[in-house]
């Protein structure tokens, strides 16, 4: 008698794998966030503005839970129902400049010449936006500002703001580069999200930095390592013809 298995009935046929655009692949559930308002505008910018340094210098003066939607308000001498116009909350207001910051680098780097390489015109891009930062800070500011980010009520407005930034970058790398093979939905978001990653951790180091620093500085310097770290990391590029052939994903 025979002891061999019987034959399994073959399964479904595997479905080809999807043409993937060199847009960013949108997250379902999560809608774009709206531009604040004020970024194109300058009156509108500058109430905008007022309110975020005035909400970030009184949590360092007073303490972030001493501080009231009304204090920020007249502190840029504008009404609470200005300040609601820009912000949801005083804690938005805090983060203004980060988040501020993180759709302006997508704008920046739309606006660097054609002529540029995509690196090039990221860093630009990058250094560009936090160009007026510098200077090194006030040692009892740096203090301040260390201890008012690190408050856990925050760090909800922090991750949107770097969220942001990867997605904005992701579809101004994706427009930048969408003639180039290999600038495909993954490479767009891996690209974004590691300048997001770096865009981070120097600014960590920068808010631990004894003595102070200037962020821009310490921002250069991470984007410097980041290209180093990735030329002497990555392979020598293989040519398209000589590649082996992609693995499908299971149907």
């Amino acid at each position: 008698m025979s002891t061999a298995a019987p034959a399994k009935p073959p399964g479904p046929a595997r479905k080809p794998a999807p043409e993937l655009s060199h847009a960013p692949c949108p997250h379902p559930e999560q809608g774009r966030p709206a531009r604040p308002p004020g970024l194109r505008e300058r009156k509108k910018l500058a109430t905008r503005q007022a309110l975020g340094a005035a909400a970030m210098r009184l949590a360092i003066e007073r303490g972030l839970e001493n501080v009231l939607v009304e204090d920020i308000a007249a502190a840029a001498q504008v009404s609470p129902r200005t300040f609601n116009n820009y912000f949801a909350s005083k804690y938005e207001a805090i983060c203004a400049l980060a988040l501020d910051r993180s759709f302006r680098i997508g704008e920046a780097l739309r606006e660097r010449p054609a002529s540029e390489n995509i690196w090039d015109a990221i860093s630009n891009a990058v250094l560009t936006v936090y160009a007026s930062a510098s200077t090194a800070p006030d040692p009892q500011i740096i203090a301040g500002i260390r201890l008012v980010t690190s408050s856990p009520v925050l760090r909800g407005e922090y991750l949107k703001a770097l969220w942001i930034m990867e997605h904005e970058l992701a579809e101004a790398i994706a427009e930048r580069t969408g003639t180039v093979a290999a600038a495909g939905t993954f490479f767009t978001r891996a690209f974004a999200g590691g300048i997001t990653a770096v865009v981070q951790a120097a600014t960590e180091c920068w808010l631990f930095a004894d003595p102070p620093v200037a962020l821009a500085a310490v921002i250069e310097d991470a984007l410097h390592e980041l290209a180093e770290g990735m030329l002497a990391v990555l392979p020598q590029a293989v040519p398209p013809e000589n590649r082996e052939p992609r693995m499908t994903a299971p149907g």
